[in-house]
């Protein structure tokens, strides 16, 4: 698995925001992210939430977001937007769903596909919920199963 770039935010955009606007707390570009099982990345808003948490860390496909900003006409807006922590090339994240897999000495296990939401038209323009749903494009939430540090490579 190829990491492109890392992700993270201490805040909550779009959770307990429903019938609102959402906040305004953009994803910070990480130079390495540190993992710790079972509790997510360390400063991360979804960190230590309840024991077996399925998206203590989240993946998203570059090819997914690139083809996004081609068919939306967006090329200009960032990765940062779709909220996920880690995004990836060349790899197939549904085939992730119930696997265990590693990546840098770093062990996960698939949960679930990650849909999209419905701020994914406000986020990233309209047309981008549908796409991505269409798609099955909205990434993979993952179980972290060793502490570690992933960096991009």
């Amino acid at each position: 698995m190829n990491i492109v770039s890392l992700f993270w935010s201490p805040v909550h955009v779009y959770v307990g925001h429903f019938g609102t606007t959402p906040a305004d707390a953009p994803m910070r570009k990480a130079g390495k992210l540190e993992l710790v099982a079972g509790r997510g990345i360390v400063g991360d808003r979804y960190f230590d939430r309840p024991l077996g948490h399925k998206g203590q860390v989240t993946f998203f496909a570059e090819e997914m977001w690139r083809k996004l900003g081609e068919e939306l006409g967006r090329p200009e807006v960032g990765p940062g937007v779709f909220r996920r922590n880690i995004l990836t090339r060349d790899t197939d994240l549904l085939a992730l769903v119930d696997a265990e897999f590693e990546v840098q000495g770093i062990r996960f296990k698939g949960a679930e596909y990650c849909k999209p939401c419905s701020w994914m038209d406000q986020a990233f323009g309209p047309g981008a919920y549908q796409k991505l749903a269409d798609a099955k494009g909205g990434g993979l939430r993952a179980r972290i199963l060793n502490d570690g540090i992933l960096v991009p490579t």
